[in-house]
């Protein structure tokens, strides 16, 4: 099959295109200044062009508390431009639509378990509404040939994160204060593009199980002290350095799920088992993110 990524210079982006290419696939990826994704005469050229079997749209307005003030720009990017995308794949047959989405669809609120996918949402945000907006718009310009992939606190080897951060301040710091009273899943973003891959070759042999909604996200939950506390603990470094703060701590204008693990039934009817058990994600993955920092 040939593919075709939108927002590739991101780090999921990124990382699917080099894992697609890993696995022999043709892939075209193009960054936001290769391909704006709200401009449908540039969308349909690019479509036109390459002729994609799959496109996997990793572009998106990420700015959550910038959204918050400017949640018309966010729109535009998370709801117009899978609108725009799911259009062009439909127009031009047969190319299929997975789009990434995000935890940020729930409330986050008086959850103990994981949401399941077809959890009504209620987002609270700028940013997760824009987000949702672009959900609903893929699987309503395109049923049948699309799935929307949820995924949540991302890391990776490329561009900033919350662990790279960590590895950085370990060395700077005698202690951090990191907040304790937000659970979700660390996940690792080579991970989240292994399993788009997958996904992507079952749903352009047409498999209707791979359709709709997926979440993929590491197994096992655990706060932002906690995932501090466990990059301290790989990098040699005592973990009791990293103290526990509630949320007021760091007040911030878009607010923070308090809950927002997500579950991984779907992954079932394709045979395929959830993605790996977070800590056991971490431990791979951080040498390769130290690596690219002194590189």
């Amino acid at each position: 099959m040939k593919w075709l990524v939108t927002g590739a210079g991101g780090m999921l982006g990124r990382d699917t295109a080099e894992e697609l290419a890993r696995r022999g696939e043709e892939v075209v990826a193009l960054g936001r200044a290769e391909l704006d994704v709200t401009r449908e005469e540039k969308v349909r050229a690019a479509l036109g062009e390459h002729r994609p079997d799959v496109v996997v749209n990793c572009a998106a307005y990420t700015a959550v508390d910038d959204a918050e003030h400017d949640e018309a720009t966010a729109l535009r990017v998370n709801g117009d431009g899978p609108r725009v995308l799911a259009r062009m794949c439909a127009e031009q047959a047969p190319a299929r639509l997975i789009h990434v989405s995000t935890d940020y669809v729930f409330d986050g609120r008086d959850r103990e378990n994981p949401y399941p996918e077809d959890h009504p949402t209620a987002p609270r945000t700028a940013y997760g509404r824009t987000k949702l907006a672009g959900e609903r718009a893929v699987l309503t310009e395109l049923p049948g040939r699309s799935a929307v992939v949820r995924t949540a606190w991302l890391y990776g080897v490329h561009g900033r994160s919350f662990v790279r951060t960590m590895t950085e301040l370990e060395s700077r710091r005698d202690t951090l204060d990191v907040v304790a009273d937000q659970r979700g899943q660390p996940t690792w973003s080579a991970d989240v593009a292994g399993r788009i891959a997958e996904l992507g070759v079952r749903l352009g042999a047409d498999d209707r199980d791979a359709t709709g909604i997926f979440h993929a996200t590491s197994s096992g939950e655990a706060t932002w002290h906690e995932l501090a506390q466990e990059v301290f603990r790989l990098l040699g470094a005592d973990p009791a350095r990293v103290r526990p703060v509630t949320s007021e701590a760091f007040p911030r204008p878009a607010p923070r799920p308090a809950y927002s693990a997500l579950a991984h039934h779907r992954w079932r009817h394709l045979g395929l088992p959830p993605l790996r058990d977070w800590r056991t994600a971490l431990h791979v993955a951080l040498p390769l993110i130290r690596k690219e920092s002194c590189s």
